[in-house]
């Protein structure tokens, strides 16, 4: 069943739009109005002049969260907008749209005004698409500043635009977009019959090494809709529609200087339900805290070094050699170095602390595989062997660029036929993190057991990680997503 569309604004009479099948309400009759208050399936565009705090067009936005309607924008885009370390980050994101789009102006200042997506320039639509996908608000105006010391354009802040401030040779442009916004069809997977709420998975189609495959994407959309999820795949550019989904799921990797970090806190702030949740990620994708909090909780881990200088004597002291360097938040066994050498030890050391005022230093253990236990609401899901790739010490073989050139052969074996002490290792060190999906990597040497590090996004490859349970690990997952669900709506469990 489609949603309702409803265009609130201060004063309908100054609004001289008429869209088929949307509702023209004045803000005041939207928040006070019993027929509104009860309505289902609503979408609000709220078009009021000002959403500062406690003004109109603020409780719009507020109360429509309230009825479960879906604003826009919604009190967490509010809030975004006046967020300076938020500006920071999406104008470090968007540099490079940022210096094509404005590279030609030879002022140091530039306005940006931005109508649902669209500038009144050609020119300028990238960047304004991009703008409004992260700060999904109807009407925005963007300042930027050019840097003569850094020879770059920086965005300085970013704000709603009230309708009465449009300039008027602007209006007539700033209503036809309206228009066609409203007009355009909306794409959307298919409702199934039993489909009781929304999930939306994440991914990022041109990533080299996803944390899953196409097939296993088609799994996981098999298996929600089984459990009652009406499911769609979503990239970055759907950052605005949060808010019409009921749960999120990262598939794409994750980074806490990254939009996946953004949309798994902005879904947390729409009451999603999430995984990864933004703690997750926190917590596993910088390797110098997990050092940290294993440590604290006894958890054996190989010999470690905190470093903040580059200095090879206590590591090798420590250590020896060959030993082992981490940048903090390296994946994919990329930003991870086998270091021989003293002299390079050296060099590699002042590599990485030019990008991060602290490295890790590890004791090598060689091993001829890995363990990685999947774990999902603190419970074993999936057991592999990862065998190092050939005459490598990893799992997987890059270049000097970051691209795959070979991994290692892999085995899934039944949770049963893994060592004890290998899941409970995993177990302990997964449940200091949360209950979400997390995969534990570790090393058995003789009898002991090592952590080597906490995954918060760990793949799950049809053909690899489901050799064992099948469609079954596919269906666990959604199962646990939809048990969280019914509890935040406050639905009994079955």
């Amino acid at each position: 069943m489609p949603l309702d569309t409803l265009i609130v604004v201060d004063d309908p009479a100054a609004w001289p739009i008429d869209i088929p099948g949307t509702e023209l309400v004045k803000a005041r009759h939207y928040l006070t109005d019993p027929g509104y208050q009860n309505r289902r399936r609503v979408k609000v565009f709220n078009l009021c002049r000002s959403y500062r705090y406690q003004s109109l067009g603020y409780y719009v936005s507020l109360l429509a969260q309230a009825r479960g309607h879906r604003p826009l924008p919604d009190v967490s885009a509010i809030q975004d907008l006046k967020s300076n370390s938020m500006i920071r980050t999406v104008s470090d994101e968007l540099d490079d749209t940022i210096q094509k789009s404005l590279r030609p102006l030879r002022s140091g200042e530039f306005i940006l005004s931005i109508y649902l997506g669209r500038n009144f320039a050609k020119r300028y639509d990238r960047l304004s698409q991009q703008l409004f996908s992260l700060f999904p608000a109807p009407f925005l105006r963007a300042c930027f500043a050019y840097n003569p010391k850094r020879e770059k354009w920086q965005m300085q802040n970013i704000m709603p635009l009230a309708a009465s401030e449009i300039p008027e040779e602007h209006r007539a442009f700033a209503l036809e977009k309206a228009v066609e916004y409203f007009q355009r069809p909306r794409p959307r997977t298919q409702r199934h019959g039993r489909a009781r709420f929304d999930l939306a998975i994440l991914t990022n189609p041109d990533e080299a090494e996803p944390p899953s495959n196409t097939r296993a994407l088609q799994r996981f959309l098999h298996a929600a809709r089984q459990v009652g999820f009406s499911a769609e795949i979503i990239g970055r550019n759907d950052f605005g529609r949060l808010a019409e989904f009921d749960a999120l799921f990262l598939r794409e990797t994750t980074s806490v200087n990254h939009h996946t970090f953004r949309f798994a806190r902005r879904a947390v702030a729409e009451g999603l339900v999430v995984i990864d949740s933004p703690e997750s990620i926190l917590k596993c994708t910088n390797k110098v805290f997990l050092a940290e909090l294993l440590r604290r909780h006894h958890i054996a881990v190989p010999d470690t070094l905190i470093l903040h200088r580059p200095a090879p004597e206590p590591v090798i002291a420590s250590l020896g050699l060959p030993c082992i360097l981490k940048q903090p938040d390296g994946s994919f066994s990329r930003g991870v170095l086998k270091v021989d050498r003293a002299e390079d030890l050296r060099q590699e050391l002042i590599h990485l602390l030019a990008h991060s005022d602290l490295v890790i230093a590890q004791r090598y253990l060689p091993t001829t595989f890995d363990w990685r236990i999947g774990i999902f609401d603190r419970q074993p899901l999936y057991a592999c062997r990862y065998y190092m790739a050939a005459r490598h010490w990893q799992i997987l073989r890059h270049d000097l660029d970051g691209r795959l050139l070979d991994e290692g052969r892999w085995e899934t074996l039944p949770i049963q036929d893994v060592p004890a002490g290998v899941v409970s290792t995993a177990l302990k060190a997964a449940n200091l993190i949360g209950d979400s999906l997390y995969g534990v990597d570790l090393k058995q040497v003789g009898r002991r057991v090592y952590v080597i590090e906490v995954n918060d996004n760990p793949n799950i490859d049809a053909g690899v990680e489901d050799a064992v349970l099948k469609e079954n690990l596919y269906r666990i997952i959604m199962q646990g997503l939809m048990r969280r669900v019914e509890m935040r709506k406050g639905i009994p469990g079955k």
